[in-house]
């Protein structure tokens, strides 16, 4: 049918051309444009011309979507074929009759292809845009040809090649963009030469060599971008040579050395972006000489120093980030005197000192972060005074006193104090904050309790208030009334007092933290409404009564800490069916009864449950078997006989029922787990198809790994183990502990198929191979930092979100695989103790919660150490291996020096940053290594840093 179609398309399109050859040739062209073109909205609908008739000296193509004429509709003017969504490659042969078109625009569409050079024969444009498509390759010769240009936007593409010289052969030009592509080479210095040039772009290619000092020659530019690529060297001095300039952009392009004070005769200037650099030295204070600067913003960079005192001058000054550098000394008092001032972005270096007393009193403040400095002091008075303030990050400083500074800032979107020694009330008027998302006041000296109108502040998705020691108070009634509210932490506060009872509108919390307090009374049923609850810790406190069954209703709660309290009766049977549940702690209560038989509660191990002397049951002692229908106590004796008999003869029967199914080959008998993800099949069905497959050996330590297809028709890889009949008990347990640890950066463990002397593995099969077959060839820095903290993350949740953790055992490139979407997954994880316990001659079903205490904690310390390492072989191509022992002696900048040049980055910040956490995995001693928590925090670090220029919204 498709085929008749397209016939069809053809021969009409035959028939209009015909119809129209003789009569408009403009018509014609682009009637043959459209025939190359795919138009799957059929934008260009109208593009057509009608059965019959002709326009006497008129062009059809006058009335067509797009195209624009003279006034007498006899040639045409401009063709705007502007986001259509058409694809295709341009021939360009149309092109030639167009020589009185002015405007040419492509733009938002799906072009791919060379660009044709044919497009030059339209002499007469002035305007030629050509954005956002898929141009590729180099940009064809011929441009000077168009003489008349004024315009050329070329923004996103992805052309190749060196930037063509010749551009610089147009002395009307005034708009060059050329961004967003991947030019290579240097800038010609003939772009020096631009004679009406106002507007260039080049940022965002892949430009190298140093920048040409003949950009200072552009008299007429008042925007230049051309940031954002792999420039060596400095910034020239001779830019300050561009008088007219209003706009410059150099971020995010490797420069090195100090800022010139040259560009202070920039007198124009109202925006520099110099951040994601290499500069260094102090800021020059000549800066101060632009009178016209709104936006300024150098952070990112190796920049010491203070902020110089004469930037009080910057009368018009909006924008000052700072931030990530090493500066250091006092904020001076003139800052807080500009009266134009709307944010200070100045976290992360050595400030000290106090605050300027009047900042905010004088310009209206949006946004001020001036955390993980050295700060003293209480919050400026009037911090807030003009009513617009809507980010404060103060945290990690030295910062004292109360919150009366900002009791009543109505404008508050994020406030962020803890790590302080803030104290007195928490004086905040709740019922005043109408857009408060997001309060963090932990770790500071908070007294009097958490305000009892916190209800009020609607739109409340985040509070920690956690090491508050002397806080006290109880738990605001209302409290889970916020609609919004999804994290409420309050550890160690000395909160006294019961829950309140859940309602409705607790249905988005799913982080609930109030271990440490004092709470008493009991877990309300209504908690069973908090649906969307995944984390609940109560623990050491001294709370009473059973644990609801409501509790154990939640779909989603993975993490329920309720260990140390007073906690009676059983826990509910409930939890042994969820799917969710990760950890279930009630060690040090008074809980009897049995324990739930569900898979999770096999590998929580007992720390879970000790210290309640009448529950029993996996992973605790066998509960005793009850009496109480055999009879009374009395008649307990002849019971007893009766079943003795009846026991001799059932083992009896046993063994010669063993002795015939012995001789048939019992153990030949399989048995099928199957966990979540995997369809539901039986254990005859695997070996079919394993019968059916020749295995092929793979590099690894493992024993024989097959790729086998399963009758549902999913590919797995299967792993064979070969284990003892008495280590089956235990090496099954710790393999359900595998098969439910699950995170997007693991691998899936399926299932297992086994028998009393093999066991197969069922694992996901994912198609783009492995670390080890990449990590020489050519990578992005991007890719390279996406892979590192996929392991992280994959390493974080085994040591960190598993209980007991699980160590890896065996991290090298060959056991990180990557999916369709090159996210990387862990591989092989516990599978070094599956072997080892496989094959132990004394096993026991607590030996991997034995073993949690001694060698699990030095693998955990060892996984970490191989991370460190994996980390050098991915910033190196694989030039460093296993050098954790070596690296160290290297001098830092030496070895940074290497590593950055190996790496085709924008990110001087993210490499270091990531060398640093390698540096740190691979200390000798394990107790002076981080844990992968810290690990992904510092790696997390910067993560803000990806999308914008000062975009700090993780803050």
């Amino acid at each position: 049918m498709e085929i008749f179609k397209g016939f069809y398309i053809n021969l009409l399109l035959i028939f209009m051309l015909s119809a129209v050859a003789a009569i408009d040739p403009y018509s014609e062209a682009l009637l043959s444009l459209k025939s190359e073109l795919v138009d799957d909205d059929n934008t260009l609908h109208n593009w057509m011309v009608p059965s019959g008739g002709k326009l006497s000296g008129k062009s059809y193509a006058c009335s067509w979507s797009g195209i624009k004429c003279n006034n007498d509709s006899t040639i045409v003017t401009s063709i705007d074929l502007s986001m259509k969504k058409l694809e295709g490659v341009l021939s360009g042969k149309q092109f030639s009759i167009f020589t009185n078109v002015t405007s040419l625009n492509l733009s938002y569409n799906i072009f791919s292809g060379q660009l044709p050079a044919e497009i030059f024969n339209l002499t007469g444009l002035t305007s030629l845009d050509i954005s956002r498509n898929n141009f590729s390759g180099p940009f064809p010769g011929g441009i000077p040809r168009l003489q008349n240009l004024l315009v050329l936007d070329a923004f996103s593409n992805s052309f190749s090649g060196p930037l063509p010289a010749e551009f610089s052969q147009l002395a009307n030009l005034k708009v060059l963009n050329l961004a967003g592509s991947y030019f290579k080479g240097s800038i010609p210095p003939e772009y020096g030469s631009f004679k009406s040039l106002e507007f260039l772009h080049l940022a965002g290619n892949s430009l190298t060599g140093s920048i040409p000092p003949e950009l200072g020659n552009l008299k007429t530019v008042t925007h230049m971008e051309i940031g954002y690529n792999l420039y060596q060297g400095f910034i020239p001095p001779q830019l300050g040579n561009m008088s007219q300039l209003q706009y410059l952009d150099i971020a995010g392009a490797n420069l090195s050395g100090p800022i010139p004070k040259q560009l202070s005769n920039l007198t124009s200037l109202q925006s520099l972006f110099l951040f994601r650099n290499q500069l260094t030295g102090s800021i020059p204070s000549e800066l101060s000489n632009i009178e016209s600067l709104t936006d300024l913003d150098l952070s990112v960079n190796f920049l010491s120093g203070s902020i110089p005192e004469s930037f009080s001058e910057l009368e018009n000054l909006r924008l000052l980030s700072l931030m990530y550098n090493d500066m250091s000394g006092t904020v001076p008092k003139g800052i807080a005197q500009l009266p134009s001032l709307e944010t200070l972005l100045i976290w992360n270096n050595r400030f000290s000192g106090s605050l300027p007393e009047s900042l905010g009193r004088n310009s209206k403040l949006k946004w001020v972060d001036v955390s993980t400095n050295n700060f003293v002091g209480s919050i400026p008075p009037d911090i807030c005074v003009s009513g617009v303030l809507f980010k404060l990050i103060l945290f990690s400083n030295k910062f004292t006193g109360g919150l009366s500074s900002i009791y009543n800032c109505s404008s508050l979107v994020r406030l962020r104090l803890e790590d302080n020694s803030f104290s007195g009330e928490i004086s905040l008027k709740f019922g005043h904050l109408p857009d408060i998302l997001y309060i963090d006041l932990s770790r500071n000296n908070f007294v009097g309790g958490i305000p009892s109108d916190i209800s009020q502040a609607t739109q409340l998705e985040y509070v920690n208030v956690s090491y508050n020691m002397k806080l006290g108070g109880i738990i605001p009634p209302q409290m889970w009334s916020l609609p919004q509210l999804q994290n409420f932490s309050a550890s160690t506060c000395g909160i006294s007092g019961d829950l309140p009872p859940f309602d409705h509108s607790c249905e988005s919390i799913s982080v609930i933290d109030l271990d440490s307090n004092n709470l008493s009374g009991i877990i309300p049923n209504s908690v069973s409404k908090c649906q969307a609850l995944e984390k609940i810790n109560l623990s050491n406190n001294n709370l009473t009564g059973h644990i609801p069954n409501e509790l154990a209703s939640i779909p989603v709660l993975g993490v329920v800490d309720l260990s140390n309290n007073k906690f009676t009766g059983p826990i509910p049977a409930k939890f042994g069916s969820s799917s969710s549940l990760q950890l279930l702690n009630v060690s040090f209560n008074n809980i009897s009864g049995s324990i739930p038989s569900g898979k999770s509660f096999k590998v929580m191990g007992s720390s879970a449950f000790v210290g309640n002397s009448e529950l029993c049951g996996v992973p605790l002692r066998p509960c005793p078997d009850s009496v109480g229908i055999l009879g009374s106590k009395g008649t307990w004796k002849v019971t007893r006989i009766v079943l003795l008999s009846v026991g001799v003869l059932i083992v009896l029967l046993g063994i010669s029922f063993g002795i015939f199914y012995l001789r048939r080959g019992i153990k030949s008998q399989w048995k099928m787990v199957s966990f979540a993800g995997l369809p539901q099949f039986t254990a005859n069905d695997v070996l079919t198809s394993l019968s059916a497959t020749k295995p092929a050996e793979v590099p690894s330590p493992s024993p024989e790994v097959t790729k086998t297809v399963l009758p549902t028709g999913i590919t797995v890889l299967v792993k064979k183990i070969e284990w003892e009949v008495r280590n089956v008990k235990v090496v099954s347990e710790f393999i359900t502990r595998l098969g439910n640890a699950r995170h997007k950066n693991l691998i899936r463990l399926l299932g297992f198929c086994h028998n009393q002397h093999l066991v197969y593995l069922l694992y996901d099969h994912l198609p783009n191979g492995n670390l080890a077959e990449k990590i020489e060839m050519k990578w992005d820095w991007a890719a390279k930092f996406r892979t590192v903290v996929g392991i992280a993350r994959g390493l974080c949740f085994l040591h960190h979100e598993c209980y007991p953790a699980i160590p890896h055992g065996d991290l090298k490139p060959i056991n990180i695989v990557f999916d369709e979407n090159m996210e990387p997954h862990l591989a092989e994880f516990g599978f070094k103790q599956v072997l080892r316990w496989s094959k132990d001659s004394s096993p026991t079903t607590t030996k991997w919660e034995t073993e949690y205490d001694e060698a699990t904690k030095e693998e955990l310390c060892l996984d970490i150490y191989k991370f460190g390492e994996m980390i050098l072989e991915i910033l190196t191509g694989g030039r460093l291996t296993n050098a954790g022992a070596s690296i160290h002696s290297k001098p830092w900048d030496v070895l940074f020096r290497e590593i950055y040049n190996e790496n085709e980055a924008s990110s001087l910040q993210e490499i270091k940053l990531v060398l640093e956490v390698a540096m740190l995995c691979t200390r000798s001693r394990s107790l002076d290594r981080p844990s992968m928590e810290d690990v992904l925090k510092l790696l997390s670090g910067l993560k803000h840093l990806d999308d914008g220029r000062t975009s700090k919204e993780g803050q």
